[in-house]
């Protein structure tokens, strides 16, 4: 009975999806099909409409399939916490122990949120500590890296791995949408006014209400997305801000529009609006989690913070990297230390002010 409920509940996820290729399916039919191939008389117009459409659809389909079948990833194993220190921390009852408990533990990872009361933030059904900007998805159970929503029209968390995918899939939706409303205007006006009669007048007056409410709905939606992006927040974030050390910072991930945008499209042009990796990565192993360190009171601190860091984030090769500057450009402040040929050598130590760091992603 268990595994027959669990078989119907993955099912019934599946229908907002099938819902949405079934419109798509036969928003294709009715613009190629009765508005192109018959509607539309001129030869030159069809060849047009049809090229620009099969280009757009095409995109638009792409996105949404890496949207929806992009794994989510995991959490680093080295957040796990091991199975016996696990019991023992869900058996202690002292909230004081527990939090020096994670303390311990979270000591040489690159975690900087905190949860209200300022203690490590930790997933007691994972069994994990949570990395910056993680959290666990209940419908997907399990911890989500970069988590911004899920999603039921994809069946998926939209998070890390596929948040570029998701924008563009409503980028392209929204450019699908546009291009059929404003080509199918004009045999829409002829038929809603001249009441002519054929086959196609049913499909080319609801395709075209269809593409309007759809287009409506999306421009709101991507516009609060590519918001988001630019100021680097996720949809969690923007209702509830990260919690740090000094307190809650909505713009504790922000680098800046440009560093903002690239964090999530990558640095190479060619692969902006296309549905592929474009973030950087090395050797396959990401960084799930990685604070900017601007300011450190000595060198040594910073050397061993990326040193620390590096062995750390080395040992887990199925995790994902976010944004696009590498663990020596991220950990290690502006001031008092210098990148010569990819080595990290110590310049001369300025006196900065204690407590002055502010994680970003």
């Amino acid at each position: 009975m268990g595994i027959e409920c669990t078989f119907c509940v993955r099912l019934f996820k599946w229908f907002p999806v099938v819902f949405i290729a079934t419109i798509v399916g036969w928003s294709y039919y009715a613009y190629v099909v009765q508005l192109c191939l018959f509607a539309v008389e001129s030869v030159v117009e069809k060849v047009f409409y049809l090229i620009i459409y099969h280009a757009i659809f095409a995109m638009f389909l792409w996105s949404y399939w890496q949207t929806i079948f992009t794994n989510i990833g995991t959490v680093p194993r080295q957040f796990k916490l091991p199975p016996a220190e696990a019991v023992k921390l869900e058996r202690d009852q002292s909230e004081d122990n527990q939090r020096r408990m994670l303390e311990s533990f979270a000591k040489d990872l690159p975690v900087s949120c905190r949860t209200m009361n300022g203690s490590i933030r930790y997933c007691e059904k994972c069994c994990n500590i949570k990395p910056d900007r993680a959290h666990h998805c209940s419908v997907c159970g399990v911890c989500v890296l970069k988590m911004d929503h899920h999603c039921p029209w994809v069946n998926n968390c939209v998070s890390f791995t596929n948040y570029k995918y998701f924008i563009l899939f409503l980028g392209y939706a929204l450019l699908y949408c546009l291009f059929i409303s404003a080509t199918s205007l004009q045999y829409f006006i002829k038929l809603w006014t001249n009441n002519l009669e054929g086959p196609g007048r049913f499909h080319i007056l609801v395709l075209f209400f269809v593409a309007v409410m759809f287009a409506v709905s999306l421009v709101s939606l991507f516009g609060y997305h590519c918001y988001l992006v630019s100021v680097n927040r996720s949809t969690l974030e923007s209702f509830r801000p990260p919690i740090f050390r000094t307190g809650p910072d909505k713009d504790g991930f922000s680098l800046g529009r440009k560093a903002n945008f690239t964090e999530i499209f990558g640095a190479d042009k060619s692969k902006w609006f296309i549905p592929v990796q474009s973030r950087h990565s090395r050797d396959n192993v990401v960084l799930a989690s990685m604070p900017v360190i601007k300011q450190r009171d000595t060198n040594e601190d910073c050397a061993k913070t990326l040193a620390s860091t590096e062995n750390k984030l080395a040992e887990d090769a199925n995790t994902s990297f976010i944004g696009e500057k590498s663990v020596k450009d991220r950990c290690c402040p502006k001031q008092g230390v210098k990148l010569v040929n990819g080595d990290l050598l110590p310049t001369k130590v300025t006196q900065i002010k204690e407590n002055e760091t502010k994680p970003l992603l």
